[in-house]
This record gives C-alpha cells, structure tokens and sequence, in this order.
C-alpha cells in the first residue's frame, strides 16, 4: 500500500507473527506437558473438583467504599488533582479496611 516506502510496516507485521508463533509454541508445549484437570472432562461433574476456594464476607461494605474510592479517583483526572489525592485517600481506607476487616470484632479468627 505504501510501495514500501516507509518500511517500519513490513518488518513489524513479521515480527508480530514470529510473536505470536512464540506464544503459540510455548502454549501447546505446556498443554501436552500438563496433567487433564477434573474441570478438562466433558463428562465430569461438579463435585469432582468441590473443595474450599477461600473464605469470602457477603455482608462486607468495604468493597463498595473502594469502588467509591476508585470513581473519586478517577473523577479527580478530569476535575483535579486535590479531588484525584482524595479518592486516593478513600482507596487506601477501603483497601486496609477490606484486608482487616476478619481480624476485628466478632469473626476475627
């Protein structure tokens, strides 16, 4: 399209495919490595692979606090700095709070 003249095109989109057959490569090596899990069987079932997947707070509000912290900050890029550094603020309480929450109080463990 460029009759080559400009020839950054070319070499990059070569360099691209050499990528992408790198990737490819590295991952049918691994499929053929790795052992079939319970969840690769067509046929298997649920319980197979049950277990504990970790221990999780439905009644949990510092989630929707980091969220408000995490839209402050974002609404601080377009309004300003001084908003940015207060949503900064909001995530860095939501997120000591989140990972604390289960030492504190009642279901402290």
């Amino acid at each position: 399209m460029t009759s080559f003249e400009e020839w950054v095109g070319f070499p990059a989109l070569v360099l691209l495919g050499l990528m992408t057959g790198m990737i490819g490569y590295y991952f049918n090596k691994h499929a053929k490595l790795s052992d079939n899990l319970p969840e690769d069987d067509t046929e298997g079932e649920i319980a197979e692979r049950a277990g504990i997947y970790g221990q999780f707070t439905p009644w949990s509000w510092w989630p929707l606090m980091l969220g408000a912290g995490v839209a402050i900050g974002f609404a601080g890029l377009a309004i300003g700095w001084w908003v940015f550094y207060l949503g900064l603020g909001a995530v860095a309480v939501g997120v000591l709070g989140w990972a604390f929450e289960l030492n504190r109080g009642s279901y402290r463990h």
